[in-house]
């Protein structure tokens, strides 16, 4: 990669690399290493097509659908021999939301893949039903009922735990 593209290419990781990183942490359902892993991955695969990146209309969106496949695609293939554990590593989040987080996280991490993926680019990016039907490669409606199923999915799971944890 010539010195001016590998320059465009590390100030794209820099500006947008923690927010890839957020991003992949709820796919990873607050799984670190696997959130560092899907980043490491979306953005080796950045660098790769990088002069098709860097011409298209918004580079972010093009590396968060990287992302966003990426992770569907770790998880069809399911080759890896790690499992999820139901213990929280040592040092876990603190401050006036972290029961609530990861309460939230813990119940996105029950959910399918491709519902997890929804409802993150749906409302956790802010994405429109067109782009996240883009990304996905699903129609909109598939995206619409998709999205709605895995809201009431998810509400389910957060039963009445989630009003006792949300501040007044």
């Amino acid at each position: 990669m010539k010195a001016v593209q590998e320059d465009a290419y590390l100030n794209f990781v820099a500006a947008r690399g923690k927010a890839l990183y957020r991003s992949a942490y709820v796919l990873a359902a607050g799984d670190t290493y696997l959130a560092e892993d899907l980043v490491q991955e979306a953005l080796s695969r950045v660098y790769v097509h990088w002069n098709r990146v860097a011409c298209a209309n918004s580079p972010a969106a093009y590396a968060q659908t990287i992302l966003v496949r990426t992770f569907l695609s770790l998880r069809r293939r399911r080759s890896t021999g790690e499992r999820p554990t139901g213990t929280l590593p040592d040092g876990a989040a603190s401050g006036p939301d972290a029961a609530l987080r990861l309460t939230l996280l813990d119940a996105l991490g029950q959910l399918p893949p491709r519902d997890r993926a929804v409802l993150l680019l749906r409302y956790w990016e802010d994405r429109s039903i067109e782009e996240t039907a883009r990304m996905l490669k699903l129609s909109r409606s598939a995206v619409r009922s998709q999205g709605t199923r895995a809201l009431d999915r998810l509400r389910a799971l957060l039963g009445d735990s989630l009003s006792d944890l949300v501040a007044h």
